[in-house]
């Protein structure tokens, strides 16, 4: 028997240059170019990342009501710790070493702030109680014949698909973009982004990729890492990717669907059971009950921005309500029982814009909650559409609402530590207030004429 060989180390590799990245809140990742030489020095301690990063928002914008940093502390620099085990090379960049990293403390202690950390808590929650966790998500976005360039000249709006109509799992949409979707593909899993699936969505010029599932902080890195490659590859092939959640209200939204079960410390699944109907074992349904009794108040932590919450909306392929079903895709919660192994639930709230540590880590701890707490699952699962339950708790209606709970929620800060809640929701606040300030193309349409 021959086996592989061993892949090689950043040791190894022949590049004087090594790309590091960090995650800020909005899920956008933040790196810088290092030397060889320098990222010896720093590959087993930390280095330096200006707190800025984590201090303002996707445009850059300061925030102005963050504690945690601003003018008055006057930006130093954050303590990033490069995580070695995330080691990959970058085959669309001539094969450059990347790492991940955290942002640590003075004592080297995960900040609270940081949206992997807040992954990293909840995981040793899980650790502390018994459980691991494997998790698996998908995404769905647009593509267009654009760039960044051409939209700023457009003003970001009628921007052209990559390909035309309505055409859900098309073998001539994918044909007519081979080069990009073959692309996609093989670097993505020579990236260690393995992807079991890719198709047209319905939509002109949507794509959905299901990403191979791992344990929970893997594969919010692998969730992370996939946004970023892909809008680097689309690059290459003058194709503009966006994981908005909606850009078009006579279109479905972009979903980011987490598939995610429980293990035990042995190494067995404990979402399963032969003796229920619905294959869910007493755990499973504890696990349940507590995303949906968490779910109003931590909706915040997946669907993070103004945009977010045009998505969520009646049928559209998106939920509107805390409610559960049996391979159900009108549910907030689709549960699929499978084989002992293979029963899981599907979190399908969260949109493509959602920070992928958040969203993980949003929904795992609000199971874990439950089965801390022995919720019972009281309600029946929701059969047919579940657009037309008017019983289920009803989500927040915009992000102003969501940020508000999310401060103000008990679960919250029973889930989180008090400096993160700080955090993250006033900068949902503040995204609120800027787009408060912003005049629409509906307003001027609507108004400019008329009034």
């Amino acid at each position: 028997m021959v086996l592989p060989a061993p892949l090689p180390t950043w040791q190894e590799s022949p590049s004087r240059k090594i790309k590091v990245a960090v995650s800020d809140i909005d899920g956008v990742l933040r790196g810088k170019f290092l030397h060889i030489d320098k990222f010896r020095s720093i590959a087993n301690s930390t280095f330096g990342f200006c707190s800025v990063i984590l201090g303002w928002d996707s445009w850059d914008q300061l925030y102005d009501n963050s504690q945690y940093t601003g003018w008055h502390t006057g930006y130093p620099d954050a303590a990033v710790a490069v995580d070695l085990s995330t080691y990959r090379q970058i085959p669309w960049h001539d094969n450059i070493p990347f790492f991940l990293g955290d942002f640590v403390d003075s004592k080297g202690a995960g900040l609270e702030v940081c949206p992997r950390q807040a992954l990293k808590r909840v995981i040793a929650k899980a650790a502390a109680m018994g459980f691991s966790s494997k998790v698996g998500c998908e995404f769905e976005w647009f593509n267009f014949q654009e760039s960044g360039a051409s939209m700023a000249q457009k003003g970001f709006v009628n921007p052209t698909p990559l390909t035309p109509g309505m055409f859900g799992y098309s073998l001539l949409r994918m044909s007519q973009n081979h080069d990009f979707f073959t692309a996609i593909m093989e670097h993505m899993d020579r990236f260690r982004v393995p992807i079991e699936g890719l198709h047209p969505e319905t939509g002109p010029g949507v794509y959905e990729a299901a990403i191979l599932y791992s344990d929970a902080l893997e594969a919010a890195d692998r969730a992370i890492l996939f946004k970023s490659g892909v809008k680097e590859i689309a690059s290459q092939f003058g194709i503009l990717a966006s994981f908005m959640a909606k850009w078009n209200m006579a279109l479905p939204g972009c979903s980011g669907h987490i598939h995610q079960s429980l293990w035990d410390s042995k190494g067995n699944p404990v979402f399963f059971s032969g003796n229920d109907p619905h294959s869910m074992s007493p755990l499973f349904k504890n696990y349940v009950a507590g995303v949906l009794h968490c779910l109003p108040d931590i909706l915040a932590l997946c669907a993070p921005t103004v945009n977010s919450y045009k998505r969520l909306v009646e049928g559209f392929w998106a939920p509107t309500r805390a409610t559960w079903g049996i391979d159900n895709r009108t549910c907030a919660l689709r549960v699929i029982p499978a084989s002992a192994a293979a029963t899981r639930l599907e979190f399908r709230v969260p949109g493509a814009d959602m920070n992928p540590y958040l969203a993980v880590a949003a929904t795992l701890a609000a199971g874990l909650y439950g089965i801390e707490n022995e919720l019972p699952l009281l309600d029946a699962p929701v059969s047919g559409n579940g657009y037309e339950n008017k019983t289920s708790a009803a989500f927040p209606k915009n992000l102003h609402e969501a940020a508000t709970r999310f401060k103000e929620s008990k679960i919250a800060h029973a889930l989180f530590p008090e400096a993160f809640v700080q955090h993250f929701a006033e900068s949902r606040l503040w995204e609120w207030r800027q787009s408060q300030q912003a005049v629409t193309d509906w307003e001027l349409k609507r108004y400019f004429e008329i009034i």
